[in-house]
């Protein structure tokens, strides 16, 4: 993807909020601040503003942050912590304002809801739902805004924990295709029992 691309992506506020939420579960305001420290003044000011749930921000700014909280609280499986990244989000979101996704013991009805879920997070490309099994699914996005393996990471974390939320359990998600990787779509193949 090319800087000026990178420039016009945009993610909602929701994002940040659950990323930063994440933050302070694991050590509070002083672990906030310790991930702000490593971003740039202009970040920091604005991560420091009421950050609205529905607003679109800058992805590069979502990137930075989530490679800073990588850093702070996972330096040593950075892979783990956006994982970590996107099963929070789930958490947040679908145990709040996104809770009518989730119907107990229905994991094909949240993961069928794709495309629409894609919506409240990113304002360009759009994500499909295949049902391969009685218990696995196929979800592929195109024209994805969010072309980093790290970001597409915590697709993988939402999506696991979302299954979990639903009632799917030994939940695995893998992600064989990658945009990142050259690929002409991203593609997350998800399983449970």
């Amino acid at each position: 993807m090319s800087t000026d691309s990178l420039h016009s992506c945009r993610i909602k506020g929701t994002v940040l909020i659950s990323r930063l939420n994440m933050v302070r579960q694991h050590g509070g305001q002083a672990r906030v601040e310790e991930v702000l420290k490593r971003l740039s003044p202009a970040d920091q000011a604005l991560l420091r503003k009421m950050i609205l749930p529905i607003n679109w921000y800058p992805l590069e700014l979502n990137l930075r942050l989530d490679a800073a909280i990588a850093d702070v609280l996972s330096p040593e499986d950075r892979m783990r912590a956006f994982m970590d990244m996107g099963r929070a989000s789930a958490d947040e979101n679908l145990k709040g304002a996104q809770h009518v996704f989730v119907r107990p013991g229905e994991p094909h009805f949240l993961l069928s809801q794709a495309p629409q879920i894609y919506r409240f997070y990113y304002a360009l490309g759009s994500r499909t739902y295949e049902k391969t099994g009685p218990k696995s699914a196929t979800l592929r996005t195109f024209g994805a805004e969010n072309v980093t393996e790290t970001d597409c990471l915590t697709i993988v974390g939402w999506h696991q924990r979302a299954i979990e939320l639903s009632g799917g359990r030994a939940v695995k998600v893998t992600h064989p295709r990658c945009v990142a990787r050259g690929a002409p779509h991203c593609e997350y193949l998800c399983q449970w029992d």
